[in-house]
């Protein structure tokens, strides 16, 4: 493998054409990784469904309405930055990177996401106390779906 400008820009087109956010290459003492940074605005938002013809909707029982406020999740969501399926351990055998509960920091591993036979580390952009995890061991999951919230 050599480190020359083209073959770098190959390594980039790979990422751009596939989707993916980060691809490692490693040969002997050579390695090389090359991550594209998402903005924050795709990575806390889910994708936006087309306009639907509006279609009445029922009245709310005033009780039900601060009911739904109440359990309503607390802190600030961690999602999903691609498709792919949800892991809370990195082995079958392993003791889950977060349970709710759970201390992290900025950085921390708080679970794995598998696209494409690749294991992708997710890491916390925000440090806190893991109040709620959205998705189960082995669900798939779409890009920008909350994973988890932290307060």
């Amino acid at each position: 493998m050599k480190l020359e400008p083209e073959y770098i820009e190959k390594l980039a087109k790979i990422i751009t054409d596939n989707g993916l956010t980060e691809i490692s290459m490693e040969d002997g003492e050579q390695a090389i990784t090359i991550r594209k940074d998402l903005p924050e605005v795709m990575l806390t938002s889910a994708p936006s469904a087309p306009m639907q013809q509006s279609v009445a909707q029922p009245v709310v029982n005033a009780q039900e309405t601060i009911e739904q406020k109440q359990d309503a999740p607390k802190g600030k969501a961690i999602t999903s930055p691609m498709v792919g399926t949800f892991y809370t351990a990195s082995a079958p055998d392993a003791a889950p990177f977060v349970e709710i509960g759970s201390e992290i920091a900025v950085g921390d591993v708080v679970c794995i996401i598998e696209a494409m036979k690749l294991m992708n580390e997710i890491k916390s952009e925000q440090a806190g106390k893991v109040v709620q995890i959205c998705v189960k061991n082995g669900d798939p999951v779409e890009f920008g779906q909350v994973l988890m919230y932290v307060e």
